[in-house]
């Protein structure tokens, strides 16, 4: 029996309006809908007075104008950087021309991988650099509120989320979401490092997820477990695919994600391609002919 995400869905999207959606937390939306952001990008504003700002967003002329708009007459402190992905960061440049604000970060795209030799040139925002470089259980704080940054990589190896201290709210960027699951798509994405992060948050006590895409989920203990679960049901189909002979992507995706639009099966193909890399990293699997998309896997 296939696991039962909890998913949160919304409905009517309101762009460019600061909404107060908690005391003390503002949401900007931005207008880039897609099958991979939902309705769009949801910028966090935390506190009031002097502020800071969580995932700027894509570079948009408008969201940009209606950040501005929100914190008119306030102060810009931190402007913080759950990850390096395109509806993310690019954002952050125009928003500290205006305001001045530092920018916070794990550091640039794929420098969660450089330790280890992997070099990520593509798929994020290869501009961006932070002011300040954030590691797991650094602070930052401002009147009312104090953030600490968590160290989640999976979904980019340079994510990070952030714990509100004094309310028990978390922003998990892209790592937990309401309405999906996340894409963890390999050299930069790792499946093994994600579901780790997803048990690292599992352990901890906050109350409230508020995700840069979709609705705030309330339940996040349930939420993150059903990830988990359903983590480990995608490599049981894999093992499941190889038993039956299907040996290349090509072959494994239409029969796991069947009934899913073909437009989404390269993403699929790349999420699929991280859990095989993840079981191969156990040795469960063995990649005769290396590890690529293009390849065969066989059960190890």
């Amino acid at each position: 029996m296939a696991v039962e995400i909890p998913f949160v869905r919304q409905s009517d999207p309101q762009y460019g309006v600061a909404e107060d959606v908690a005391p003390g937390l503002r949401r900007v939306l931005a207008n880039n809908p897609s099958a991979f952001t939902y309705h769009g990008t949801g910028t966090y504003i935390v506190g009031r007075g002097k502020v800071a700002v969580i995932d700027p967003g894509p570079l948009l002329d408008d969201h940009v104008a209606a950040l501005l708009a929100a914190v008119e007459g306030e102060e810009v402190s931190h402007i913080l950087l759950t990850h390096t992905h395109a509806d993310h960061s690019p954002a952050a440049a125009p928003l500290k021309a205006a305001t001045g604000a530092p920018t916070y970060a794990f550091g640039p795209h794929g420098s969660g991988k450089w330790a280890v030799g992997v070099q990520v040139e593509e798929g994020g925002d290869m501009d961006f650099t932070p002011d300040h470089r954030l590691a797991d259980g650094d602070v930052v704080a401002g009147d009312g509120w104090t953030l600490e940054a968590i160290h989640t990589p999976g979904h980019t190896s340079n994510h990070l989320c952030f714990a509100w201290r004094e309310t028990g709210f978390l922003f998990p960027g892209d790592h937990v979401m309401g309405w999906s699951t996340s894409v963890v798509s390999p050299p930069d994405g790792d499946m093994g490092d994600y579901i780790a992060s997803l048990e690292k948050l599992l352990a901890r006590d906050e109350t409230t997820y508020w995700p840069t895409h979709g609705a705030p989920i309330t339940d996040p203990k349930r939420h993150v477990a059903a990830f988990i679960a359903h983590r480990q049901e995608r490599a049981e189909a894999v093992l499941a695919c190889l038993d039956a002979g299907h040996e290349t992507l090509a072959a494994m995706v239409p029969e796991i994600y069947q009934g899913l639009d073909q437009r989404l099966f390269p993403a699929a193909a790349r999420s699929t391609f991280a859990t095989l890399i993840h079981l191969t990293e156990q040795g469960r699997v063995a990649a005769p002919d290396g590890l690529s998309l293009e390849g065969r896997f066989q059960r190890a």
